[in-house]
Parts: structure tokens; sequence; C-alpha cells
């Protein structure tokens, strides 16, 4: 079966490097390949695995797809570290060619007029789809695609439902660790759904975020429980903490806007589509080892977005120069 697998492989009409996703129409050269596995294969076995009797290769497709999914995650789970990545594995975001970049103290103004009008408000709680790679020692690194609601009740107590979920490709089945080795699960399959007993805490980021650039760092600081000032990567590592706990109103947004344009080293870098498909603007911090990629709304300065990728290569773990090592993306 190994050859076959091989053969189905290099059928795959959308493969991990190319240039686009694999959730649009097949093209001409597509086509081609298919129905030459289908049609040309000497031996006939794997056609006939496929397709017992005559087929048709456009209707087969759906069943030929499944193969390769399962092909690529039974590589994923038994292979080593130089074999073909996890089939949920996102692209670094790409800047838009010839995009004007905004820089962040002009997003800070236009988030404080959005702001005049006192909506939306301050909400806690958080909905976030996030994409994180998990690394070993013996198996390739795998990314996880999942969804997180979390909702507080006026008794102080919250739910927290958390799906399986990669809403690049609605539908398809998803990479799961749930119970242990990397697996296939349905689109939508709950990963938990928890509720919380009351919590009454009055410390960042539990205590609503205060309305000033300099009191909002101080809160930040604490919010992880750092002695000394927050380095940028830190920072933006806080207000990742704040949004997985609280929805920002309008004036808490201009309020972020204006602490994030007085960060060193956050340069902005023009227009980006985010992987739920909002416009943004991209605000890139290169760091050691990792690089930060903020994308924010132009009209009213909201965090949409937040991506970590590897700025060194990690070939001790299959981790290349350029792969995405986590990001999430914030909603209402």
């Amino acid at each position: 079966m190994a050859d076959e697998l091989e053969l189905v492989r290099g059928a795959n009409p959308v493969p991990s490097d190319g240039p686009h996703f694999g959730d649009g129409p097949l093209d001409h050269g597509a086509e081609r390949r298919l129905e030459r596995l289908l049609r040309e294969r000497p031996s006939g076995r794997l056609r006939d695995r496929l397709l017992p009797g005559a087929g048709r290769p456009r209707l087969a497709w759906g069943l030929v797809a499944a193969v390769v999914v399962a092909a690529l995650a039974l590589t994923l789970v038994l292979s080593g570290p130089n074999t073909t990545p996890a089939v949920a594995a996102p692209r670094p975001l790409v800047v838009q060619t010839g995009s004007t970049p905004l820089p962040l103290d002009r997003l800070a103004e236009r988030a404080e007029q959005a702001a005049a009008n006192g909506s939306p408000r301050l909400r806690k709680g958080t909905h976030v789809q996030s994409w994180s790679m998990g690394m070993s020692d013996d198996k390739p690194p795998i990314t996880l695609p999942e969804e997180r609601i979390v909702r507080w009740r006026a008794d102080g107590s919250h739910t927290q439902l958390v799906v399986a979920t990669d809403p690049r490709h609605p539908g398809r089945p998803v990479l799961s660790t749930e119970g242990g080795e990397p697996h296939l699960v349905d689109d939508g399959h709950v990963l938990s759904d928890q509720t919380y007993p009351p919590s009454w805490s009055d410390a960042p980021p539990q205590s609503p975020p205060p309305h000033d650039p300099d009191r909002l760092r101080a809160y930040l600081t604490e919010a992880q429980h750092s002695a000394t000032p927050l380095s940028t990567p830190q920072l933006l590592d806080a207000v990742e903490v704040l949004l997985d706990h609280w929805t920002l109103g309008a004036r808490e947004t201009a309020t972020l806007a204006r602490l994030l344009a007085g960060t060193e080293g956050l340069r902005p870098v023009g227009q980006v589509t985010d992987r739920l498909g909002r416009r943004g603007q991209a605000y890139v911090y290169d760091g050691p080892g990792a690089r930060r990629m903020l994308i924010m709304d132009p009209v009213t300065g909201a965090v949409l977005g937040l991506e970590s990728t590897f700025s060194t290569a990690e070939p001790e773990y299959g981790v290349k120069k350029g792969d995405v090592m986590s990001y999430s993306a914030w909603m209402r």
C-alpha cells in the first residue's frame, strides 16, 4: 500500500506548498492529474479500491480527497520530522503588496474618534479562534485549530465551550489530540464544555481594564506577575491574556491602541486579510526567535489577531523559519 499512498500524495492537486488554499475548484492541471491517477495506474489496484467498476473522476473526487486526508494524517502520526507538515498548519499572513502602512498613532486617533459615542461596551468573556503548534522530540509538529467561547454570568460563574474547528476549511475533519495521540475529528467536535463556580477576584486580568494608557500598562504588568516593566514581546503576551478574558469596548480599545502606539519596535507594515477574512492593518515586532504580527481594525483600532512565527529554524523539532507558532483571532 505504501506505493499507492505515494501515488495519492503525488496526485494531490493542492499540495501543502501550493499558492492557494484547497477549498476552491480544481484547475485544468489538477483535473488532468486526478484523471491520470484514476485511469493510468498500470496495475489498476488503486482504481479498483477507490472506484469498483467504472468511474466518473469528478464525482469520485470527494472519495479521493478523503483518502488524501487520511494518508496525510497517517504520515503526520507515524513519520519523522522531515515529512509532510500537519494538514491544519496555516501559512503566515502576507502583507498586501502596495498597501500603505498606517502609523499606530494615527490608528489610535481613529480609535479615540470611534469611541466618542461610547459603544460598544466592555464585556467580560471572549470568543477566540486559535491555531497553536505542538512539538515533541520524536514526532513532527502539529497545529491544532480550536474555537473557544467564554461567557460570564451575573452570579460570577462562567462557562467555557471549546470546539475543534478550522474556519478556513468549513465542514472538513479537524486535527485534535483529545485523548492523547493526534487524530481527525468532525468539524465542530466539542472538546470541552464546562461551567466554573463564581469567582470574585479583583486582580488583573479579572478586574476591568482601566481607561488610561499608563494605568493600563501597570494593569498588564500585574496581569503578567512581573516585577519589572514589560518588554514589547511581554506586552504583546499580556494583550493576549487581556483579550482572552475581556471583549473590549470602544473606550478600552482606544486606550489599548494609544498604549501600543507608544510601544518600542512595533512597526506598521501594511494591510492584511486575517484568517477569518477580515481586513486589518498589520504591525510587526521582530524579536529573537519569533516574529510577532499584530492585526488591528483600521477604523476602530480593535485588535483582530496576533500571529507568532519562527524567525529561525528548529530542525530538531521539524520547524522551518517562517512556520506559524501560534495565531489567535478575536471576535465579538
